[in-house]
């Protein structure tokens, strides 16, 4: 027991440490969405309004396979270690 002590004292001591960039992540969703909302408009609708369906305009679409895009290249941002 001792032993398992000391050895966990000498990896948390000698480990360096990194932090995640959770506000990184925050800050790279936020461009996505100021990203989704202007390509919105741009298309002439309004976020949060539209639901995807046969008539859904194409350039609406568009708009939100950008922003899954976007969305799933902030986990990269979230990962990243930060000083």
């Amino acid at each position: 027991m001792k032993l398992a002590t000391i050895f966990l004292s000498l990896i948390l001591l000698t480990s360096t440490c990194v932090h995640s960039g959770p506000a990184a992540y925050g800050i790279c969703q936020a461009g996505c969405a100021a990203m989704v909302v202007a390509c919105y408009a741009a298309a002439g609708a309004v976020f949060g309004t539209v639901t995807a369906g046969a008539a859904t305009a194409p350039a609406i679409i568009a708009c939100n396979v950008a922003f899954g895009k976007c969305s799933a290249a902030c986990i990269a941002a979230g990962f990243a270690p930060t000083p």
